[in-house]
């Protein structure tokens, strides 16, 4: 879209549309089931990648036409607003994945469960995209649901070569106190 925004893109803007006529707090309700975001952070997350100049995210124009281009918003934003939501979008989504491979790396998920739960997530995301009208071509949607896939299996190898090492190195220590502690015996006060 360029750096200059105006009435002709907010008029051929499409996205949202699906959600036309619900309500902020509907949508936020849909989201807060499903994600950790709220329909602010989603909506101006969206539009700040939509509208991204060279020096960033049009802030300004994305405030002032914030009910045009998203129905289920009512008011105009500040531009620090949209700054605001845009970061705590951001902040959430790094939570998220720490959250997420902190999970996969200590070994609370087996390779299947990470399999069912990245299933579950992009079947989400695919539905946040489809109602936003945002689409990836399948081709592009596939290539990278394959390499997460492959990812997440690395992740998973690794958690469990790290925990096999971590109880390996836990026995050869307890071996090691046993012996310099085997000969030592409590005393009970008995001559």
């Amino acid at each position: 879209m360029g750096d200059n925004f105006g009435q002709e893109e907010i008029n051929k803007y499409k996205k949202f549309k699906k959600v036309d006529g619900a309500t902020y707090r509907k949508v936020n309700q849909f989201l807060r089931k499903r994600t950790y975001i709220t329909a602010r952070e989603w909506a101006i997350a969206r539009l700040c990648t939509d509208f991204r100049t060279k020096g960033g995210a049009e802030m300004t124009f994305i405030g002032q036409h914030l009910p045009e281009l998203v129905p289920f918003m009512q008011e105009p934003y500040t531009p620090q607003a949209v700054n605001q939501a845009r970061n705590s979008f951001k902040k959430k989504v790094y939570k998220s994945g720490a959250t997420f491979f902190y999970g996969a790396m200590c070994g609370f998920f087996t390779t299947e469960e990470l399999d069912d739960l990245l299933f579950e997530a992009s079947e989400v995301a695919r539905f946040l995209l489809e109602v936003e009208r945002s689409s990836l071509d399948i081709d592009e949607e596939i290539d990278i649901e394959d390499r997460i896939t492959e990812v997440m299996r690395s992740v998973g190898e690794a958690a469990r070569t790290i925990l096999r090492t971590r109880v390996r190195e836990d026995d050869q220590d307890d071996d090691e106190m046993t012996e310099i502690t085997g000969d030592l015996q409590p005393e009970t006060g008995d001559p």
